[in-house]
């Protein structure tokens, strides 16, 4: 929940950076009212969800209680890999996000807006990824390690459809290709190796 939080909060100062992007105006002909509405619900989701998430991360904190302890190890290769693409993606998100026109860090064209938005997706899946890359046991990344391999496949579909648009001249485009899929294969090795409650059920028997 935290890393979601992280998310929204980042996209909601986004927008905030560049509201003069959203399209309040009159300028969309017989599609204004459609420009209008999109325009107002982006916001109001980016500033009604960032306060309703803290509420809910304050009352689970409060709640106390537990953990079990962990039956399922991490593999010590496994948390390398999700230390290293951790730091990848860390280091470019926080340097698209400061840094939005910094085009060297990013493989194809964006706007200040959209790079700030991909760079809020970029930091929260680094930060995940640096949770689970401490995390104690695998039977709590399963769902993690779901979103993180269909992460790495859409940017790969992202990455073919859109191919034209990538400089592979540059080293830069190969290593976010390189990173892409080893997102894919770290994210497919977590989903893989975490045990399903029926198999959890079984260990514990």
């Amino acid at each position: 929940m935290f890393t979601i939080f992280v998310f929204v909060v980042l996209t909601t100062t986004a927008t905030l950076l560049h509201i003069n992007r959203m399209h309040f105006d009159d300028d969309f002909g017989g599609l204004d009212f459609l420009a209008k509405a999109a325009a107002w619900f982006w916001l109001a989701v980016y500033i009604v969800v960032p306060i309703a998430m803290l509420v809910l991360i304050v009352v689970q904190e409060r709640a106390g209680g537990d953990d079990p302890p962990p039956r399922h190890p991490v593999p010590v290769v496994l948390r390398v890999a999700l230390a290293v693409e951790s730091a990848a993606l860390l280091v470019v998100g926080a340097l698209l996000y400061v840094r939005p026109t910094t085009t060297s860090v990013w493989p194809w064209p964006l706007s200040p807006f959209t790079a700030r938005v991909v760079a809020a997706w970029l930091l929260a899946f680094g930060l995940a990824t640096a949770l689970a890359s401490v995390a104690g046991d695998l039977r709590r990344l399963r769902t993690a390690a779901i979103a993180y391999t269909v992460f790495g496949v859409l940017v790969l579909v992202g990455v073919a459809r859109f191919s034209g648009t990538l400089d592979w001249g540059s080293a830069g485009s190969w290593l976010f290709v390189a990173l892409a899929v080893g997102v894919v294969l770290t994210g497919a090795a977590g989903w893989r190796l975490a045990p399903t409650p029926v198999r959890a059920a079984r260990h514990r028997g």
